[in-house]
């Protein structure tokens, strides 16, 4: 087992999942959620580390595949799938709850007096949530091609009729 096997060509193609893997877990660090032009970062929120953990069990799948030159699709599909279901949650649900605390924060200020009445604050995804979307995708379609691998290799056998003269 040494380094230089990793670049043989049947084990080239888990460089995208390591690479998906990485990313994904570096998007945990960038922002998720804009409310005013501030950005918030994931890493605080408890699915952002569960996205962080994920990218890095990839990236270490993705590693290990290519040094023992064993396939890892099929774990690689369910980090993706789970990666996907919670950045796809995040992405419809954070921006919302971001923005319905900055509009209670902002009118507890002016019950309280210390400040105007203003607009409702515009809460918007960040570039870390579209990145982890991003990410996980690449990791289920790269995990689909074993499924799609083994539909083609099914073969359907035709009888001949013996009958005909």
């Amino acid at each position: 087992m040494t380094l230089g096997g990793i670049f043989r060509p049947g084990m080239r193609g888990y460089f995208v999942p390591l690479g998906a893997g990485l990313v994904l877990a570096a998007s945990a660090f960038l922002p998720w959620v804009v409310v005013d032009g501030i950005a918030h970062r994931g890493v605080p929120d408890m699915a952002a580390l569960w996205i962080a953990g994920l990218g890095a069990l990839a990236a270490v799948l993705a590693f290990l595949s290519l040094l023992t030159r064993r396939n890892s699709r099929h774990p690689l599909l369910i980090v993706g799938l789970a990666a996907l279901g919670i950045m796809f949650l995040s992405w419809r649900i954070m921006p919302r709850m971001a923005g319905e605390r900055a509009l209670t924060m902002a009118q507890a200020r002016v019950i309280v007096g210390s400040a105007r009445e203003t607009a409702a604050p515009v809460a918007a995804a960040g570039l870390g949530i579209y990145l982890g979307m991003g990410a996980s995708a690449v990791l289920v379609g790269f995990g689909l091609t074993i499924v799609i691998a083994r539909v083609q290799q099914t073969r359907i056998v035709v009888d001949q009729d013996d009958d005909v003269e």
